[in-house]
């Protein structure tokens, strides 16, 4: 076999320039995919992670009707006083008895509001989130986004406040100790003090977000001992929509999962991978129709060659396995060049410092670094290689030396 392999290379290397140009093709496909690959599921698995493990696993609120929600969507759009939403009856009851599924590793109870938060001169609409600092850490671990860690903050000062990063910066305010006012739904007002910052990485939550103990929001609502939200932290985060809607069919109230919250995102994500890959796939494609005319070329010029080899002793198999095996090498060392090139460009953008904002906030790229991106890049090159080489390969194959020696 070692004469095939011979002859497989002495033909492709004859022609110099369009065998390089085939490598580069490859390895160019390949490192799209790289770097593509690294690029999309980097950020893709850091919002998920984030999500994750600020946003609880399972929400459990009052049910809204359609006609509900097409009311409070029309007061947003005319500027009037939304509904605020109802509360959970007997809830303590109910977290008595969350805390006995096997699943569930901790509860906390909720207020939830809007309301305006103003500074000097400037305000700014938010969601206002009670939380009790003693069970907050049990369902979340919202103590991790904290610029000073201390969730306990709120607890010792009952006018405490925390602050998404991006409210305070709206409002002026980039150091804890400062006053703000809050005006709640209806019309009653309350100073608070800043007592922490919250900081996620994603910018519609850290643009809306604050959080106060719940006594006081509820004090401040007149709500009290009232919540209008449960949220669950569960062992495995993967299995929230399964437990989701388990606990639906027992429980009056509307059970959502992480996933079903952020159903649109996730979405999004998948059209995303689909055109990346769309993308590399045509990379791929272009380079594999280059091997095709380079092995096509060769078929075509060497004939006489191949009538001579044949006339030797060489069977049709041989013949097929010079030529196919001329698309396993480009697929190889375009893989090979591919990951080096690809290897490269993560190191180059993994140093780059710049402010990325959007969807989320980063001091910049976001990269997943994984050995099976390259082995998947290397597995795709040397398919398109080899199906690129087939239709030449078989041509050769099928050549007839008696009627080429006839010709001349």
């Amino acid at each position: 076999m070692r004469h095939v392999y011979f002859l497989a290379l002495k033909l492709l290397f004859e022609r110099k320039r369009q065998t390089i140009v085939s490598f580069l093709g490859v390895g160019i496909g390949v490192s799209a995919f790289v770097v593509m690959s690294s690029l999309m599921l980097g950020f893709q698995s850091y919002f998920i992670q984030q999500v994750i493990d600020l946003e609880p696993h399972i929400r459990i609120k009052p049910k809204e009707t359609l006609a509900e929600r097409i009311k409070e969507k029309f007061s947003v759009i005319l500027g009037l006083k939304p509904k605020e939403k109802e509360k959970i009856l007997g809830w303590r009851d109910l977290m008595t008895k969350l805390e006995e599924h096997p699943e569930v590793v901790g509860l906390a109870p909720h207020l939830v509001s809007r309301g305006i938060v103003r500074y000097g001169i400037k305000e700014k609409p938010v969601n206002l989130i009670g939380i009790d600092p003693d069970r907050e850490p049990r369902a979340s671990i919202i103590e991790r986004f904290l610029k000073y860690g201390n969730i306990q903050a709120i607890q010792n000062r009952r006018d405490g406040v925390i602050l998404g990063i991006l409210v305070a910066r709206s409002l002026g305010i980039e150091e804890v100790g400062q006053k703000v006012l809050l005006v709640a739904p209806n019309g009653e007002t309350l100073t608070l003090r800043v007592v922490d910052i919250f900081e996620s990485g994603i910018t519609n939550l850290d643009d809306t977000r604050v959080y106060l103990n719940i006594n006081t929001l509820q004090a401040i609502l007149g709500k009290e001992g009232q919540v209008n939200e449960i949220i669950i932290k569960l062992r495995d985060p993967e299995k929230a929509e399964r437990v989701a809607k388990a606990l639906s069919l027992t429980i009056d109230y509307e059970v959502e999962s992480w996933q079903k919250a952020y159903r649109n995102f996730l979405s999004i994500f998948k059209i995303q991978n689909v055109i990346t890959y769309m993308i590399v796939f045509a990379i791929l494609l272009v380079s594999a129709f280059g091997i095709f005319n380079i092995i096509m070329m060769t078929v075509l010029e060497k004939k006489k060659d191949i009538a001579i080899l044949m006339a030797m002793g060489y069977s049709r198999g041989d013949i097929l396995l010079i030529f196919l095996f001329q698309g396993v090498i480009v697929g190889i060392i375009g893989a090979v060049l591919g990951s080096i090139i690809g290897y490269g460009l993560q190191e180059y953008l993994e140093s780059v410092r710049l402010d990325v904002e959007g969807l989320i906030r980063t001091p910049g790229f976001v990269l997943y670094r994984s050995f099976s991106l390259y082995i998947y890049g290397a597995i795709f090159s040397i398919l398109f290689s080899v199906l690129a080489s087939l239709y030449p390969s078989y041509k050769a194959s099928k050549l007839n030396p008696v009627d080429i020696f006839r010709s001349g």
